[in-house]
């Protein structure tokens, strides 16, 4: 294992010890960071963000951070790429039913869930807000989707973004088992 594959590791245990959302959290916190849209930070960014959260990196660990996720040279790491990496692997049976639930979603089989999709699959018309008015049964199903969508909210979610979702979750779940029945039960399978 090499120096950055240590930090990864020790990224990783840090954010999974704050529980199921500490990688979602964490991404939430970079992304409200990048200020200038361009969806990388450089060294001192990552640092500095990283020691708000009480994760900390010396300089030359935050440095190999990002030379190991600079995508075009730019001295700077992609972020998405560095959350990926950061996620935990998943088995290949916690994979195969985060693709059949995706693949239940995906009405339309082009390999993009979409509001249409969704209504092929799901009503939102018994969703409270709709039921009172406040909401149509459009935003329900848009609200649903952006869940699972990444940070730029587009409307369609590929396999990849249901799967880097589910990565975070999965992280927090101890056995494929439990894994497989929570996500049985959840989507109908």
């Amino acid at each position: 294992m090499d120096a950055v594959d240590a930090t990864m590791e020790k990224l990783r245990a840090q954010c999974l010890s704050r529980g199921a959302s500490g990688i979602q959290g964490l991404a939430r916190f970079f992304r409200r960071m990048d200020r200038d849209g361009s969806r990388s930070l450089d060294a001192g960014e990552l640092q500095r963000g990283l020691a708000e959260l009480g994760l900390v990196l010396d300089t030359a660990e935050a440095q190999g951070v990002c030379r190991r996720w600079d995508r075009d040279g730019s001295g700077t790491l992609d972020l998405e790429e560095f959350l990926r990496a950061l996620r935990p692997p998943m088995s290949q049976v916690r994979e195969a039913v985060i693709t059949a639930a995706f693949a239940k979603l995906d009405h339309s089989g082009d390999g993009v869930v979409t509001v249409d999709d969704l209504r092929g699959v799901y009503s939102g018309r018994a969703h409270p807000r709709v039921r009172s008015g406040e909401w149509t049964e459009e935003e329900v199903l848009r609200r649903f989707l952006d869940n699972f969508d990444s940070s730029e909210k587009d409307g369609q979610v590929t396999l990849a973004e249901f799967q880097d979702y589910y990565s975070g979750v999965s992280a927090s779940v101890d056995t494929d088992e439990e894994f497989v029945a929570m996500m049985t039960s959840a989507w109908r399978l």
